[in-house]
């Protein structure tokens, strides 16, 4: 497998996929189960990856991260998968460039988490980042939740696991459209339990309580 240059090495997702026993250029050594990036990368190379980053970070909601020391290659592409599917630009990228990418953003307090093997999972969406990472955790202890950041907040590995319960907008559109196909009688039952659910408590109660009356 050939590359251009080292720039799409480290951009690429051919990082997460099996080498066939044959190491691509620019790489040395076997490292956690997929090529590890050690090739150092010229001036506009690097510019070229903090301009992807940020470009991607410019619209997102939520960053979270994960250090994923000794998973499988098939694993590591199981994930991208799932992340595709949900719209989450999710890359191994080098610390030192993103520390650069978040520089000057919401996101720059992440800087003094980014150490070590890690891989950044970015969505617009406010949710997918995180559940992406905490779902595919749950079964593999191999990856490992470092912290997140969700629209300048910062976030711990709970803070993460926290974000990732929350149910994504298409979830909660299609349990309001089966709400409001239900008879007026039940509508306000069925959104006080959905709020409820969601954290609404009390207050859905009493919003359902003159629906009911009426």
């Amino acid at each position: 497998m050939q590359y251009r240059n080292s720039s799409e090495l480290l951009t690429s997702d051919a990082v997460f996929e099996p080498m066939q026993g044959k190491q691509p250029t620019g790489c040395v050594g076997a490292k956690h189960h997929f090529w590890s990036l050690t090739v150092g990368l010229n001036r506009n190379e690097k510019q070229a990856v903090v301009e992807e980053i940020s470009a991607k970070i410019a619209s997102a909601q939520t960053i979270a991260l994960a250090e994923y020391r000794g998973i499988q290659v098939g694993q590591m592409t199981q994930l991208r998968s799932k992340a595709r599917d949900q719209g989450v630009y999710l890359r191994v990228l080098k610390n030192t460039l993103a520390r650069r990418a978040v520089e000057g953003t919401a996101f720059s307090g992440l800087a003094d988490d980014m150490t070590g093997p890690l891989i950044y999972a970015i969505s617009d969406d406010a949710v997918a980042a995180a559940k992406v990472l905490s779902d595919f955790a749950k079964g593999n202890d191999k990856l490992v939740i470092r912290g997140g950041n969700y629209a300048g907040k910062p976030l711990d590995k709970a803070g993460v696991a926290a974000l990732a319960n929350i149910p994504t907008r298409e979830v909660l559109l299609s349990q309001l459209m089966g709400i409001m196909q239900a008879p007026v009688s039940g509508f306000a039952r069925a959104l006080a339990a959905l709020a409820e659910k969601n954290g609404g408590g009390a207050a859905a109660e009493e919003a359902a309580a003159p629906a009911e009356a009426g």
